[in-house]
């Protein structure tokens, strides 16, 4: 018996590499050592991060720059309002911060209110400059960018108005 040969396909072929490429050895498998990618890694040893802990960074950072006078959208202010006056209740610091993190880079989406009569140029920069030295500086991940979304801007008589007490006529 003779033994005839069928053509692959182009699928074939890629499935083919697929497996053969599933088959390969680890670099520890095969003695070497792995190369350390970032500070987070080591020849000792993995550091991860949670997402959650870039966001509480890029929050706090945020915040700290003058002219921000809250962070996420109205849903969120709201929100957060609520839960400030439960006694006990922990600050949430994330809320207006999306992070996308990989092994040694992360990028931040902030949404911000800027105080009316603030630049939101200088505002914005100053947002993107602070939460990269933070988050560089403390997680030693690269970050490669930082969006900016201005969803409001809060004025003066907004605290005015908020506030019940400040237009009370009661006499006593």
């Amino acid at each position: 018996m003779s033994e005839t040969t069928i053509p692959q396909t182009g699928q074939q072929k890629e499935r083919a590499r697929e497996a053969a490429a599933q088959k390969e050895t680890t670099p520890e498998e095969k003695g070497e050592q792995r190369v350390p990618r970032g500070p987070l890694q080591t020849s000792r040893g993995i550091t991860t991060l949670d997402e959650v802990v870039v966001a509480k960074i890029a929050g706090i950072a945020a915040r700290e720059v003058p002219g921000v006078y809250d962070l996420g959208n109205a849903a969120r202010r709201a929100f957060s309002a609520i839960t400030d006056r439960i006694p006990n209740a922990q600050t949430n610091v994330t809320g207006g911060i999306g992070v996308e993190k990989g092994e040694t880079q992360t990028a931040i989406d902030v949404t911000v209110v800027v105080e009316y009569g603030a630049s939101i140029v200088e505002v914005g920069n100053a947002i993107r400059r602070n939460i990269i030295e933070q988050v560089e500086g403390t997680t030693g991940l690269e970050v490669i960018e930082v969006d900016i979304n201005v969803v409001d801007v809060h004025l003066p008589q907004d605290d005015d108005a908020a506030d019940p007490a400040a237009g009370s006529t009661d006499l006593k």
